[in-house]
């Protein structure tokens, strides 16, 4: 491992840590008016990001049209960028927020209060936007960040980060508040890896061979989120127009992220109703279909899936489909193959809606709405950091709260313990 490599990434996070403590401080109005500049910035400067955007797609040619989707910025698409800024900015604070306050025997006062993590490091793949709803997030929660993206996505990162960076630095703020680390070497993720020193959490966004490497090689706390295998079950007492609107919705419209259904499960009852019209319409939007063997009896064309596609994340116009014999038979399936992201259940049964929501092991549980909706933007939360399918500290979109822990003020009048 090269020395200087070593001592470069290790000064970045010494001075992230030291601009940390600063940020802790800065009042609420303070960040929010810088956020506001953040997203006046990238609509100011959306030519330049658009540019240095082209570089990266053309360097990427040869790739699959949904890792295509995931790299290309556009003028929507960065005005959306913007739009969570400023959503962000209109959130409450959550540092210094007192969860809880109560009083014990011994007359001492006793606050539980948000406080932000410290440094977080994120290291994450192909999407650009990432950069900014991450900056934003951290920044709202006086967290100072360390990024670092995929080398496919380097130009456009780091064209964002050089823009809401002179934001910063021209609001007064430290150098380190926001941090992006621009070297393509591997190298890099394992030296950041283990200055838990001065870095407080990770944070990887990406694919399943990145998050095992991070999990395997990190000295620092985790949060991760493997796979998202996302189901919908259809139910047999489901009103099967709106199933087939569901989840037409949760594979097709972008079927490149974490929230797309990769797996569709329908009721025994109710399947020769509605899987030849549902799979003709998948058909024409040229996904993929590997089904059941009564799935392969009702639509021939299909491809038999294998055990394999039942644990499979495609990120891709693919879908695994299996006919179920019951709701238990659907959950058992789902809490078996599913990787805990995010299932739905389309039903007009409270009973079985109820009971899919509260055995479902998931981060997210649907009824009657496509998976695509679990994102921090969707949730109210301005953005996300990503989404946990851990149990702790953070479970589904990780937003402002998610990036605080808490502290205890204790108020005494002189007391001494007996």
């Amino acid at each position: 491992m090269r020395k200087d490599l070593s001592k470069n990434l290790e000064n970045v996070a010494k001075l992230a840590q030291i601009s940390s403590r600063k940020l802790a401080i800065l009042p609420a109005e303070a960040k929010n008016a810088v956020l506001e500049d953040m997203a006046s910035a990238l609509l100011a400067n959306t030519e330049r990001i658009l540019s240095a955007n082209k570089k990266d797609i053309s360097a990427c040619k040869g790739k699959n049209k949904v890792f295509i989707d995931r790299l290309t910025l556009s003028d929507s698409r960065i005005k959306q960028m913007a739009d969570s800024l400023l959503e962000v900015a209109r959130l409450k604070d959550p540092a210094g927020e007192i969860i809880r306050s109560w009083e014990v025997s011994s007359g001492l006062k006793i606050n539980k209060v948000r406080t932000p993590i410290g440094v977080v490091a994120i290291i994450y793949e192909s999407r650009p936007n990432v950069t900014s709803d991450c900056i934003g997030l951290c920044f709202k929660a006086a967290n100072s960040v360390i990024l670092r993206g995929g080398s496919e996505s380097l130009n456009s990162n780091l064209a964002i980060f050089n823009i809401l960076n002179k934001v910063v630095l021209g609001a007064g703020l430290p150098k380190g508040t926001i941090n992006l680390i621009d070297t393509v070497e591997h190298e890099a993720v394992d030296v950041l890896l283990k200055l838990n020193n001065y870095i407080d959490l990770v944070i990887p966004r990406g694919g399943e061979q990145l998050i095992n490497r991070v999990v395997n090689s990190s000295r620092i706390p985790v949060i991760k989120h493997y796979k998202g295998i996302c189901h919908v079950y259809v139910d047999e007492q489901a009103d099967l127009n709106m199933a087939e609107n569901i989840c037409f919705n949760a594979k097709v419209q972008r079927p490149g992220v974490c929230n797309a259904m990769e797996s569709m499960l329908v009721h025994r009852d109710v399947a020769a109703r509605f899987l030849p019209g549902m799979l003709k319409i998948f058909k024409e939007s040229q996904v993929e279909i590997r089904g059941c063997a009564l799935t392969k009896r009702i639509a021939k064309w299909t491809k038999l899936a294998s055990e394999k596609d039942y644990r499979s994340e495609y990120l891709d116009l693919i879908l695994s489909v299996k006919v179920v014999d019951s709701l238990d038979s659907a959950i058992a399936h789902i809490n078996e193959y599913g990787s805990h992201h995010s299932d739905s259940i389309v039903t007009d049964s409270h009973e079985s809606a109820e009971k899919f929501l509260k055995e479902v092991d998931s981060a997210c549980v649907y009824v009657n709405a496509s998976t695509r909706f679990t994102d921090g933007n969707q949730f109210g939360m301005g953005a996300e950091i990503g989404i946990s399918t851990d149990k702790l500290h953070a479970r589904g979109p990780m937003a402002l709260e998610e990036l605080t822990t808490y502290k205890y003020t204790v108020y005494g009048s002189g007391q001494v313990r007996q």
